[in-house]
């Protein structure tokens, strides 16, 4: 079977080799981060309501987490090709666990308030943007191009598992416990997945035939990004998704809890509702490889696309619950298929010594929709009413689409060997 899961000529297979102990021990690491980055993002509005009840200072604290996405993710890029990346998670990480450390203590001597929350909650934001950069980045350097499909859904199942499953449960119950409590947990498991992370064996760092500026490396790396038909068009498909998505989630809330809402929904039914999506990506992560195997790369991705119009456009036509969460299931299943064959895609064509500034590129691109999205979905809710978002963020992701013309298993197959022949 060769990368693209088509079958040889000469009608044989490669056996699937093992993903090896470096890969593993990265995947421990890995889960081990995201299930701390799971109680952290729900335990620090948690901890925050203890010093303000006003919602725009809570609201501030995922703004501080999220926002050095915006402003540091190039940068982040440019670092993780500069230096060796299995050490810049192991620096990132130290940090965290020394921010949020730092933070236990001040709550334990009461000196905690909402403004040390935004400075820790923005600290820890621009080392996730290190992290996460330099993770997505160093995967092709520890398991080869042809298992980075199956590589890339082990590692979603474990972060989905840790981050959305896990995690935000373990908030609540460490919060309740204590905030110290609540803050020393992450730290552990950050001090662990930096352990795993040293058992990782090997140099990470890529070797660069010349010197040039900060800016210069950022430059460098949108404009591969943007002279990339595939990782363009890619780029832009993520983006109008996660604004559609984003568009509808804003208001969705509004359109399902409480008895005047059209759906009725108490707080506990709409989490387990939204549940469902989550439950779809886990399976997602592990069917990804033989689905794609099964139905080829692009006719996969295009019934992703379809799922994902399904899902930002069934409140529209039903109220249904039951029928809303199976779309749900199916859509996460989508979106995470997508997500397996596109970061491999991206990881398979882009040169290591640029991985991870297209990777923060590429990320600001689909991330920075997100708040527009959400926008767009408020401003038209207001003027047109709920069901009108539902409808317009469906038909926005159906012309998706059109860009299907571009994405052929065939394009995908050449970007693949142009790449293997520059090596």
């Amino acid at each position: 079977m060769t990368a693209d899961g088509s079958v040889p000529p000469d009608g044989t297979t490669t056996p699937r080799q093992p993903l090896g102990s470096g890969y593993w021990r990265l995947w421990a690491s890995s889960g081990l981060s995201n299930l701390a980055d799971g109680i952290v993002k729900v335990a620090l509005p948690l901890v925050a309501i203890q010093f303000t009840r006003s919602p725009t200072l809570i609201a501030g604290v995922t703004f501080a987490v999220t926002l050095p996405w915006l402003l540091f993710a190039l940068p982040a890029g440019a670092l993780a090709d500069r230096l060796d990346r299995r050490r810049a998670m192991v620096g990132a990480n130290c940090v965290r666990a020394l921010l949020l450390a730092v933070l236990g203590c001040a709550v334990v001597v009461d000196v905690g308030s909402i403004w040390v929350l935004y400075v820790v909650a923005l600290g820890v934001g621009v080392a996730e943007t290190i992290y996460d950069t330099s993770a997505q980045s160093i995967l092709p350097q520890v398991v080869r191009s042809d298992e980075l499909s199956r590589a890339n859904g082990r590692l979603y199942a474990a972060e989905l598992t840790a981050n959305q499953f896990v995690g935000p449960p373990l908030a609540g119950f460490l919060v309740a416990t204590g905030a110290a409590v609540a803050f020393a947990a992450p730290v552990a498991l950050w001090a662990v997945a930096v352990v795993a992370l040293l058992f990782v064996r090997g140099s990470f760092r890529i070797e660069r035939a010349r010197r040039a500026s900060l800016r210069a490396d950022i430059a460098e790396g949108l404009r591969f990004l943007w002279r990339h038909r595939l990782l363009r068009t890619f780029a832009v498909m993520t983006g109008v998704v996660n604004a559609a998505t984003s568009a509808t989630g804003a208001i969705f809330v509004l359109y399902a809890i409480g008895p005047t809402s059209p759906m009725g929904l108490s707080q506990q039914a709409y989490g387990v509702l939204l549940a469902a999506v989550a439950v779809g990506s886990l399976v997602g992560s592990f069917v990804a490889e033989p689905v794609t195997r099964m139905l080829g790369r692009a006719r996969t991705l295009a019934l992703t696309v379809a799922t994902a119009a399904l899902m930002v456009g069934v409140p529209a036509v039903t109220t249904n619950p039951f029928v809303i969460g199976a779309v749900y299931f199916v859509a996460g299943l989508g979106l995470v298929i997508w997500n397996v064959i596109v970061v491999s895609l991206r990881q398979s064509v882009t040169p290591n010594r640029l991985l991870g500034r297209v990777n923060s590129g590429y990320r600001l691109v689909a991330w920075g929709a997100m708040p527009l999205g959400a926008a767009i979905g408020g401003v038209l809710a207001q003027l047109l009413g709920l069901r009108a978002v539902f409808v317009t963020m469906a038909l926005l992701t159906l012309t998706l689409f059109a860009a299907m013309t571009i994405v052929t298993d065939d394009r995908m197959a050449e970007a693949e060997r142009d790449r293997s022949h520059d090596n």
